[in-house]
């Protein structure tokens, strides 16, 4: 199995994840976050195939959510605000996130991880 597996380098969160993934032998690719932002068509589809709220997508500890005032204000936007303003700065998405065939994980949490990659 293969996953597309998005980070951002400077992450101790992705760093520790990026090892657990080597660990356990599972090959993935590699896409920093910033240098090539999801578009906010990836993040529909991911969001939709993920069965996640629309809130695990986004950043909550990150600067940009804060200076913007997101905690506030999404609660106000449509589905389709929220994933069109998520898809203009890598940097409001939560990260990593972990893209399979029938799976979508975002941050990293080692036991659901575990539970979809090595089921």
């Amino acid at each position: 199995m293969s996953v597309l597996f998005i980070e951002y380098p400077k992450c101790s969160t992705c760093q520790r994840a990026k090892k657990w993934l080597d660990s356990h032998g599972i090959e993935y690719t590699d896409r920093h976050i910033k240098e090539e932002n999801p578009t906010s068509g990836e993040l529909a589809d991911w969001y939709r195939k993920s069965g996640l709220p629309l809130k695990r997508f986004f950043n909550t500890s990150g600067m940009i959510y804060r200076d913007m005032g997101l905690k506030d204000k999404l609660p106000l936007m449509t589905e389709e605000e929220q994933l069109e303003l998520l898809g203009t700065d890598g940097m409001l998405v939560k990260r990593p996130l972990i893209i399979g065939d029938d799976f979508v994980l975002t941050g990293f949490k080692e036991k659901e991880w575990e539970e979809a990659l090595c089921s």
